[in-house]
C-alpha cells in the first residue's frame, strides 16, 4: 500500500479525475467543507472515486452556489481490495450501521446481507449501507469502493456455489480447537473466501446441514465465548486477513 496521508480532508467524489478536471460537489459536500469545515478558496485535500486513485484538489468558488473541486496531481495510484465476500444477517440500525464499516475497514470487497431463518430485520436499506461503505472508505484511506449486494434469502445467495471461493460460516456451535490451523488448511491453494455470520440467534440446524453440504466450505468457531454478531464480524474477518488474506503480505 502507498504511503497515506491522513493531515487531509479526504472525499469521495463519482466523477472521472484528471488533471484540471473541475467537480461540482453535492450539496451534502459543500456544506460540510465551506460551512463545517469552514475551508476557503484554495484549500488542498484529497479526493477519490475508487477507480482513479488519490489525487490533490483544492476548493473552488467556496462563497458561490456552485462549489468546485479543481484536481491536480494523483498522489496515489488505484488500489483494489483482496476477493473477500462478506455475508451476514441483516442487524438493526446502529449495530448494521458498525457492522458495514468495520466490514469496510477490514477489507471486504463485497457485502451481501442474507436472510436467514432467525434474522433480526427482514429489510436493509441499502442506500445508507453503501453511505457507510463510502463514509469508512473516506476515513481510513481506503481508495477502493465495496460492492453493496442486493439482499437475498441465504439459500439463494449460495445455490451454485462456485467451485473456486472458500465458504467461511462461523457458528458458534462448531468446535473451538484450532480455528487458525483449521483455516490454513482448508484455505491453500484458494484467493477467493467468502466468510458467513449468522443471526443473534445462531443457525437453526437445519441450516447448519444445509452450510454443510456447501463444497468448498469449512466450518469454524470464534472462541469459547458467544458474539454478538457485530463484534463476530470483526473476529472473523481478522482471522481470514490474517491467515488467508493480505494481511501476510
Amino acid at each position: 500500500m502507498s504511503r497515506l496521508d491522513f493531515t487531509s480532508h479526504r472525499l469521495f467524489t463519482p466523477a472521472p479525475l484528471a488533471p484540471g478536471a473541475m467537480i461540482e460537489l453535492t450539496r451534502d459536500q459543500a456544506n460540510y467543507l465551506v460551512n463545517v469545515l469552514r475551508l476557503g478558496q484554495g484549500a488542498r485535500l484529497l479526493v477519490f472515486n475508487g477507480s482513479d486513485g488519490e489525487w490533490r484538489a483544492t476548493l473552488a468558488n467556496p462563497g458561490k452556489k456552485a462549489v468546485q473541486l479543481r484536481i491536480e496531481t494523483q498522489v496515489r495510484p488505484q488500489e483494489g481490495l483482496p476477493d473477500l465476500d462478506y455475508l451476514f444477517a441483516p442487524l438493526k440500525h446502529a449495530r448494521l450501521d458498525y457492522m458495514a464499516q468495520k466490514a469496510v475497514e477490514m477489507g471486504a470487497r463485497r457485502l451481501r446481507p442474507v436472510l436467514t431463518r432467525r434474522s433480526q430485520a427482514s429489510r436493509i436499506n441499502l442506500e445508507r449501507m453503501r453511505a457507510n461503505v463510502v463514509e469508512a472508505a473516506e476515513q481510513c484511506g481506503l481508495l477502493a469502493l465495496a460492492e453493496v449486494v442486493e439482499q437475498e434469502k441465504l439459500e439463494t445467495a449460495t445455490a451454485n456455489w462456485p467451485v473456486d471461493r472458500l465458504l467461511i460460516f462461523c457458528d458458534e456451535a462448531a468446535d473451538i480447537a484450532g480455528p487458525i490451523e483449521g483455516l490454513r488448511e482448508a484455505g491453500a491453494g484458494f484467493s477467493k473466501f467468502a466468510v458467513l455470520i449468522g443471526p443473534e440467534g445462531g443457525f437453526d440446524d437445519n441450516e447448519r446441514v444445509y452450510l454443510s453440504r456447501i463444497t468448498p466450505s469449512i466450518r469454524i468457531s470464534l472462541g469459547p465465548r458467544v458474539l454478538r454478531a457485530d463484534t463476530a464480524a470483526v473476529a472473523a474477518l481478522t482471522l481470514v486477513q490474517a491467515v488467508l488474506g493480505d494481511w501476510r503480505v
